[in-house]
């Protein structure tokens, strides 16, 4: 009686080597199907999409007052010309300083707005469902070129470099990447964070107008988009800065913390410190932590590797700004109150 041949143990092969077949199984035939009792399902086709007339319209709108004004310049240049000729020659190099200074800011906007999709693909690529190994390298690549001309993310650069190829796993490249470059970045973040929302809610509560208070809660949180977006390599110009913003509501409203109500204050900032605040002090408070909760949804955005290996920044950490200090005569903290065993 032959003995039962011995298990065969697993081991590592090569795609290379002979034997290996890599070949898929033969198609199925038309009388069989795509699967054994499964109906082929046609796709759906793609519905057409309209002629962006709202696009064509400014476009075109555009082009024609961009045609008016040059003809009304090189008229304007051509009677100074027939007149006086210096006076000509003076409004020629004029209007050639202003073309050349508004090729200048068009040449910005455009490089602001690659800077700034540059930025979101990366974060894209980074926060994919499926993450294969060739896609954590070339978010590391890109991540390389963004931050090349940092110092201060020098060191992180070289942590990355010395666990190149010591790394497999596509989550723990990543999670490399984020420990040694986003921390520098991700502190500085927060106070500017942290300063925007002092200033809004100092300025609200001092300010006599509600004017100057819309001025400057707008004018702080979409300077404070712009430095955000700065810090974390993209540099927006006004077009991509307004684009910016757009993106930063459109978050706000998706993750359902577009309003901060009394609520929210007392559950931030404490029920003891909301219940002696005045009206003003109020409205500060909510500018402040809603200019916080701004700059958290820019971060987000702007900031091109997700929130895995390091913890998220929250409004819960900026409500301290505007907690009141500890009563020192309260029960909790000792006061005056003498200890149950000491003598009368």
């Amino acid at each position: 009686m032959t003995p039962p041949p011995a298990p065969r143990r697993p081991r590592a092969f090569g795609l290379a080597e002979p034997g290996v077949n890599l070949a898929r199984g033969p198609a199925p035939t038309e009388a069989e199907g795509p699967g054994d009792g499964v109906e082929p399902v046609a796709p759906r086709p793609r519905p057409r999409a309209g002629p962006r007339w709202a696009a064509l319209f400014v476009a075109a709108v555009a082009a024609l007052a961009s045609l008016a004004l040059g003809v009304a310049v090189a008229e304007f240049i051509a009677v100074l010309m027939a007149r006086q000729g210096w006076l000509g020659w003076i409004a020629l190099a004029l209007a050639s300083v202003a073309g050349l200074a508004f090729l200048g800011l068009m040449l910005r906007e455009i490089a602001g707005i690659v800077r700034l999709s540059r930025l979101r693909r990366i974060h894209d690529a980074a926060t994919a469902p499926v993450l294969s190994d060739q896609k954590a390298r070339a978010v590391l690549v890109a991540l390389a070129h963004l931050y090349a001309g940092r110092p201060e993310l020098a060191a992180g650069r070289a942590e990355i470099a010395r666990h190149h190829d010591e790394v497999v796993d596509a989550g723990d490249r990543l999670a490399i990447a984020e420990r040694a470059l986003m921390p520098v970045l991700d502190a500085e973040a927060r106070r500017l964070i942290a300063d925007a929302a002092k200033r809004v809610s100092l300025v609200t509560a001092i300010s006599p107008a509600a004017a100057i208070d819309v001025g400057v809660v707008l004018y702080t949180q979409f300077n404070l988009i712009r430095r955000i977006a700065t810090l974390y390599g993209a540099r927006p110009g006004a077009i991509g800065l307004v684009r910016l913003a757009r993106l930063v509501v459109t978050h706000l409203a998706v993750t359902g913390s577009i309003a901060l109500g009394d609520d929210m204050i007392q559950q931030l900032v404490g029920h003891g410190l909301a219940a002696r605040l005045s009206a003003r002090l109020g409205e500060g408070v909510l500018n402040g932590l809603m200019t916080a909760r701004v700059g958290l949804a820019a971060l987000d955005l702007c900031r091109p590797l997700p929130f895995r290996a390091l913890s998220r920044p929250r409004v819960t950490d900026f409500a301290r700004l505007f907690r009141a200090p500890a009563d020192p005569a309260s029960p909790s903290q000792g006061g005056t109150d003498r200890p149950s065993g000491a003598a009368g």
